[in-house]
């Protein structure tokens, strides 16, 4: 049976999560929908990468198989026939869109080997978390409000820190159903874009609440809260209890889930 990956971004800001949840809606259940009252048949996806309520996503991807056969009238003179359909036509892109809400887009369909998995054969996922410290009406949905004196060589040297972390227990919050808490991550720095202060991080895997805790609790390395080595004690101690996951999901952006 034929496999298909479905390139997509999202607003997250009305979705309970990326993830189909029961008395929820969420990207998955929409875009399931849409294939739904599109190809009049029921799929399930399997998507790459799960992201909390109200987080954003550049770049996401789901997979599902599909030996689904439609009828095409070639000619008002002619017969239906039926074919397997060109998923990575335009129109079925195009077509999709029309019935998924605004805040959804499918970018691309395309067909893939039968044992390719979006999920497990991501080998990185990119995050970006940004922030803005003068009132600006023109990012507030999209970045969070932070109007303190932040200290941007304190929260590079804690970004540091985490590159040379393995062990993310302290980042992710409670009731996750995950076998481990170890990561590899290959990229924590803090950068200037534009009117934003923005932490870039990048690994191989992120865990449930994982990017905020460390915004959070980075910030209170960058406001004086807590000193470096406080911070490496909050790593350490391995309790998410320790940790700051109260900034806000709305500044959070998934960028990019990489494959080889």
């Amino acid at each position: 049976m034929p496999r298909y990956f479905i390139e997509l971004s999202y607003k997250g800001t009305a979705y309970s999560g990326f993830q189909v949840q029961k008395n929820s809606i969420t990207i998955q259940s929409e875009v399931e929908k849409a294939l739904k009252i599109f190809f009049n048949q029921s799929y399930s996806l399997t998507g790459a990468s799960r992201t909390d309520a109200g987080v954003h996503a550049l770049q996401n991807f789901f997979h599902f198989d599909t030996d689904l056969l439609l009828n095409e009238n070639k000619s008002t003179n002619e017969s239906q026939t039926s074919k397997v359909p060109d998923l990575e036509e335009p129109g079925f892109v195009y077509n999709l869109n029309a019935i998924l809400p605004h805040d959804i887009v499918i970018k691309r369909i395309f067909k893939v080997d039968k044992n390719a998995n979006c999920r497990f054969d991501a080998v990185s996922r990119e995050y970006k978390y940004f922030i803005y410290n003068n009132k600006n009406p023109f990012l507030e949905d999209r970045a969070f409000y932070f109007p303190y004196a932040l200290d941007k060589n304190k929260l590079n040297e804690a970004a540091a820190l985490i590159l040379l972390t393995e062990d993310f227990s302290s980042f992710s919050k409670r009731n996750t159903q995950v076998n481990n808490f170890i990561c590899e991550i290959m990229q924590s720095e803090w950068i200037h874009e534009k009117n934003t202060l923005v932490y870039n991080v990048k690994a191989n895997r992120f865990l449930r609440g994982m990017v905020k805790g460390l915004v959070g609790t980075m910030l209170r390395v960058g406001t004086n809260k807590i000193s470096l080595d406080e911070f490496k004690n909050i790593i350490n101690k391995k309790d998410c209890s320790k940790a700051d996951f109260s900034v806000k999901s709305h500044a959070l952006f998934l960028m990019a889930v990489n494959y080889n």
